[in-house]
């Protein structure tokens, strides 16, 4: 999985769940050692002394955390008619209820459980606020532009990119139905079929119409670029499954093939293809 493609609430949830496997080691209860008694040769029980509290808080909390970062990279598959990343979150608000409660259970509750019972709060409140939060669904590392990029950001869709039309570094062409500064249209400068000064033989062929030049691009042509996305966006088959084939992640660049109304037929770079139905807000290369 590209590391691009992580949002910021992916930080938070494997964050939390690297914190979540530390404190399994950690003390889970604390004891007061009486005095003149050498405690030394105690050792304090940690989660893997207790089979039940590490499967239900601690690594239900680490699978939990793997399930949803491999369902934002496998979206549609699905476990008991779940999504990857919804079982996920449900798994981590399991975790966190059992954590809950086991620590209001114990009387002297460790660095373990204590540290364990945050990193299951964080774990929770991030997969839950995660698709709902822009600031949690933010990119975690800004895109960069692929090679010979633009400088300064990339242009919206549909406007002119700095350096080239479609993947940066190709040749720049003039907006459709815009002049070049120089040359055919361009006021001052000869037009086609326009005789030269002094020239009245030319100047009676100049006033016969013209036939339509065929050098102006059709409406509908369509050149394939380069262009990412801002915020995660599914990509539907071709064939209209509601099902989305696949998930663009910002930071990722794809190659627009086609062109279909307000959709565009993109491809992933595992040669995937599929319908983009929301091009709001696009960055072209």
């Amino acid at each position: 999985m590209n590391i691009r493609s992580l949002t910021r609430g992916d930080g938070v949830v494997i964050g939390a769940a690297v914190v979540l496997f530390i404190a399994s080691f950690l003390d889970f209860s604390s004891y007061d050692c009486p005095q003149g008694v050498d405690c030394s040769r105690f050792d304090s029980p940690n989660a893997w002394d207790a089979l039940g509290i590490l499967m239900s808080v601690y690594l239900a909390g680490v699978i939990a955390a793997a399930l949803m970062i491999v369902g934002r990279a496998l979206p549609g598959r699905k476990v008991v008619g779940l999504d990857l990343g919804q079982f996920g979150a449900a798994l981590a608000v399991f975790a966190l209820w059992t954590a809950f409660w086991t620590i209001l259970d114990i009387n002297n509750a460790g660095a373990g459980l204590i540290l364990g019972l945050l990193a299951t709060i964080v774990l929770a409140g991030a997969a839950i606020a995660g698709p709902m939060v822009p600031f949690l669904k933010a990119p975690l590392l800004s895109p960069t532009a692929p090679a010979q990029g633009v400088q300064g950001g990339q242009p919206p869709y549909g406007a002119q990119p700095g350096q080239g039309y479609g993947y940066p570094g190709g040749q720049q062409q003039a907006p459709y139905g815009a002049q070049p500064s120089q040359g055919y249209g361009y006021p001052g400068a000869p037009q086609q079929g326009q005789p030269a000064q002094g020239d009245p033989a030319q100047a009676q062929q100049a006033q016969a119409p013209q036939p339509a030049q065929g050098g102006a691009a059709p409406a509908g042509d369509f050149t394939p670029f380069w262009f990412a996305v801002p915020v995660a966006r599914p990509l539907y088959g071709e064939d209209g499954s509601p099902n989305p084939i696949a998930e663009l992640a910002p930071g990722t660049w794809y190659l627009a093939v086609e062109q279909r109304g307000q959709s565009l037929i993109a491809q992933t770079q595992d040669g995937r293809r599929g319908v983009l139905q929301d091009t709001t807000g696009i960055q072209r290369g």
